[in-house]
């Protein structure tokens, strides 16, 4: 184990090679130090959606990597990103996970903010320094460098020079569209409340597990078994029976993963996986009359050809890197928490559509349960393998891990990324360590 600075470019370069990488990066934690400056100290991160601070004055806390902020929209409508830290002592100021308040107050010696993050009040203001400002901006809880926000999605980060949030995301603004679009009324909404759950596992696990098409047939073995013995007519609801479709499905053998899915990986290490997920396969879609009413009400506000459009898209998980992974389909949000080298939490959240029947909500709500509930068949198998990957990667087996499969196969994509020539290519992998190893060979940000 090193000290992060004791890394020179040379080396973090030497640890990615075409087709493999060192075992190193996911178990030093002088290279987690690092990454967590050079990678979510100036990265594009998102930090929430509008609709959780939808009044003045609602807040939410958030994290950029471990720092806590918090999301906060100001009394003008301005939404604002803030460090959760007091200027006095450094005491973290917002203790509530949400809310809604006029000021922030410090719990320790009473220093007062406005919900900017200006400062509003110093109690026994006398005999400090003549120096002591307290209109001083990095006297206050201090802005993040930079907020942008997508169709609702705010991102925010702490570099004040880089790309913008569009052109960061490039052409995966077409996922947060694909979800967006989905809803009759042309919002959407969190709700529904929130899964939690760790691992002890390194971060960077989690986003590749989301778009790995070649482990659901052994991970998911015991699932998939249950879903194949489960009769067809004991459906309570709509969600059951898609719960079940997508665990018999993760038992399709290789020939359907190399045929029907697909993988597409883009620039600042961003992929999706899809091609086949679409809803006729995953809803009982013209037999089920909520599904009908929801066509009906997409198409009284879209028309019938933009309808057709909107559900023709048919992508699975969309990985906004590095810390963001959602499904379109399912209004599934899934958000990456580093906390160490190996122990990572992830917050899942459900999407209501706006306008569309309630029963769909519900189901998404069910969904959620049976497939990505904490006590769920499907996402227990993930979390056991995540432990088992930072088991294994302790002993002193192969220095080397390879994600190279595809390499001789994979083909340019017309909107400036690679694909898979299927999905079980891990060609996203790569994409992911190429941003990766952008940004942690740059010179240091401050």
């Amino acid at each position: 184990m090193r000290e992060a600075s004791v890394y020179t470019e040379d080396e973090l370069s030497a640890s990615v090679e075409e087709g493999r990488v060192h075992r190193r990066l996911y178990t030093d934690p002088a290279i987690f130090e690092l990454e967590m400056e050079r990678i979510f100290g100036v990265a594009w991160v998102y930090v929430g959606h509008e609709s959780q601070i939808r009044n003045p004055g609602d807040y939410l806390q958030t994290q950029i990597g471990r720092k806590p902020l918090v999301l906060v929209r100001h009394s003008d409508g301005k939404i604002h990103v803030i460090h959760n830290q007091c200027a006095h002592r450094g005491v973290k100021v917002v203790n509530a996970e949400q809310g809604n308040a006029g000021e922030f107050r410090c719990c320790y010696h009473g220093w007062t903010y406005h919900t900017d993050g200006r400062i509003k009040n110093v109690p026994l203001q006398n005999g400090y320094p003549a120096g002591f400002d307290p209109q001083d901006p990095r006297t206050a809880m201090v802005a993040a460098a930079r907020v942008a926000s997508y169709r609702g999605f705010v991102f925010a980060s702490l570099a004040a020079d880089g790309p913008s949030l569009t052109e960061f995301l490039g052409h995966l603004t077409t996922s947060f569209d694909d979800m967006v679009d989905r809803a009759p009324d042309g919002e959407i909404e969190v709700a529904g409340g929130i899964f939690k759950h760790a691992y002890d596992g390194n971060w960077k696990l989690y986003l590749e597990n989301l778009c790995d098409a070649a482990h659901p047939l052994f991970v998911h073995q015991s699932s998939i078994e249950a879903a194949q013995k489960q009769a067809d007519d004991s459906f309570s609801d709509g969600s059951g029976e898609i719960a079940v479709r997508q665990m018999r499905q993760n038992g399709a053998p290789y020939s359907f993963w190399e045929s029907q899915v697909g993988i597409w990986a883009y620039p600042n290490g961003h992929s999706y996986l899809g091609d086949y997920h679409d809803d006729a396969k995953l809803v009982a879609a013209l037999q089920d009359p909520v599904f009908r009413d929801y066509i009906a009400a997409l198409e009284a506000k879209q028309g019938r050809e933009r309808t057709r459009q909107i559900l023709e898209v048919r992508r699975w998980n969309t990985n906004v890197y590095p810390n963001l992974s959602f499904m379109s389909q399912f209004q599934q949000l899934r958000v990456v928490h580093p906390i160490s080298v190996d122990r990572t939490v992830v917050y899942t959240y459900n999407f209501r559509l706006k306008g569309a029947p309630e029963q769909m909500f519900r189901n998404t709500i069910s969904f959620a349960n049976i497939v990505n509930g904490t006590g769920s068949p499907v996402l227990t198998d993930d979390l056991a393998v995540y432990g088992r990957i930072g088991a294994g990667m302790s002993s002193g087996g192969a220095e080397w891990l390879q994600i190279g499969r595809g390499t001789t196969t994979d083909l340019p994509d017309a909107h400036g990324g690679r694909r898979g020539i299927n999905s079980t290519s891990e060609v996203y992998i790569r994409n992911m360590f190429d941003a990766w190893l952008g940004y942690m060979t740059r010179p240091a940000v401050a």
